[in-house]
């Protein structure tokens, strides 16, 4: 099936459109009978492939999550090409693995989220938080996303794992290149995509991915590297856990992991918490709401906001050996998107999508994945996090606004907040 150009999702200039516009590109998509297939575009250095479907439909990408032994992690998820093993060296973590390895990593890392580990950190969580909005106080309106979301999230990882504060504001720096995806701001490729035809030239992806290399090696050393010390004296944190006992990650392990964790940890929370307060800055009387009755009403604020923004837009499955689901027939080898921001706008599935709501429910969304083994580990501390910040910052600054449109990220993997001004 042909696709109009306007829907074309595969081309990166789909994703400089206005969020209207893709909304709207994404609702015809969910109107079609079946799932359209896309020709992949080439991007120099990396396999390429013959396409993808594009799976839209809530039904689509809940099969197919819960259906892990047919829509395959292996080889890659987070990558449309297949993954190079020079790539796959940083980023070729549990997420890019079926079981019975993905479960063997997962029970592991699973340390890092027990609910006596969760409880130990909420005091961590909320002194965090206060430090950082009182600094935000002292510093005045500027920029939300350096200033106060993208702090939290950071801290709380690195202190998790055992990261020094000296080390914070590196990896901060390089989780911004890691999902840079096409934006030049942080990629390094400087394309202009307002150009429908614009692609990175050879050199412009080699200088791109080279950047992309040296994030992954600097952050797998730092995790590394403190992994070998607490070999020797463990101090208790997560890493500690992680490379002690009878079941422990290898030191290449580790680094992916540290890798996949502020990554998926760091990048995904702060966006939330930034398209958070633009969605009430948006809809005064949601906040109005909120705020009648904090404790009453964040919880379904924090999943409404998940929902709304979906963080990550898309993961990427492999068939495994031909499969029909909801009436389409699928060939093994088949690469199919999960594009999880379209099923959290379903019309089939949510009453006035489009509506920010927080009292919505049920709220059945997929933004920590859809149901099945690759959900998301950490999503009960992203939820802490989000209400913890909230509250902190509705409190001290209860009149902190969004100024203006802020500066999105250029990507079709993170719905990611580079720059937005605020004032309260």
């Amino acid at each position: 099936m042909s696709v109009a150009p306007e829907l074309d999702l595969s081309r990166i200039p789909f994703w400089g459109q206005p969020r209207a516009q893709r909304l709207e590109a994404f609702r015809r998509l969910r109107e079609l009978d079946r799932p359209v297939f896309l020709p992949e575009d080439k991007i120099p250095f990396l396999p390429h492939g013959r396409g993808f479907y594009a799976l839209v439909r809530h039904a689509d990408v809940s099969e197919a999550s819960r259906n892990a032994g047919v829509f395959s992690s292996e080889p890659t998820s987070n990558s449309i090409p297949d993954m190079p093993r020079w790539l796959a060296l940083y980023f070729g973590s549990m997420i890019n693995m079926d079981d019975p390895r993905h479960a063997r990593l997962r029970r592991i890392v699973s340390r890092a989220f027990t609910p006596r580990v969760l409880a130990k950190m909420e005091e961590d969580l909320q002194r965090a938080a206060e430090e950082i909005v009182d600094r935000a106080v002292k510093e005045g309106p500027g920029d939300f996303v350096p200033q106060i979301a993208a702090k939290l999230p950071v801290q709380v990882i690195c202190d998790m794992i055992g990261i020094p504060p000296k080390f914070h504001g590196m990896v901060l720096s390089r989780t911004n290149t890691i999902l840079a995806n096409a934006d030049s701001e942080y990629s390094g490729f400087g394309v202009n995509y307002a150009r429908p035809e614009a692609r990175p030239s050879r050199w412009a992806t080699a200088r791109g991915l080279i950047k992309l290399l040296q994030a992954g090696h600097e952050l797998s050393a730092l995790a590394q590297r403190l992994g070998r010390e607490r070999r020797l004296n463990p101090t208790g944190d997560l890493t500690s856990l992680l490379v002690n006992g009878d079941e422990r990650l290898t030191t290449q392990e580790l680094g992916s992991f540290f890798i996949l964790l502020v990554v998926a940890g760091s990048e995904t929370t702060r966006n939330a918490i930034s398209h958070g307060l633009k969605a009430f800055t948006d809809n005064p009387g949601q906040r109005e709401l909120l705020m009648s009755d904090f404790e009453k009403y964040i919880p379904g604020a924090v999943e409404e906001i998940i929902r709304y923004s979906t963080p990550v837009i898309q993961f990427r499955r492999t068939l495994a050996r031909d499969h029909t689901m909801n009436g389409m027939d699928y060939k093994k080898g088949d690469k199919v998107l999960l594009f999880y921001n379209s099923a959290n706008r379903d019309e089939a599935v949510f009453v006035d999508p489009d509506v920010f709501d927080i009292t919505r429910a049920p709220n059945p969304h997929v933004g920590f994945g859809g149901p099945g083994p690759h959900y998301c580990l950490g999503a009960h501390l992203a939820r802490r996090e989000i209400t913890v910040m909230f509250r902190e910052l509705f409190t001290r600054m209860p009149e902190i606004r969004v100024e203006g449109e802020p500066s999105y990220l250029l990507s079709n993997f993170i719905n990611g907040i580079k720059h937005m001004r605020f004032r309260f």
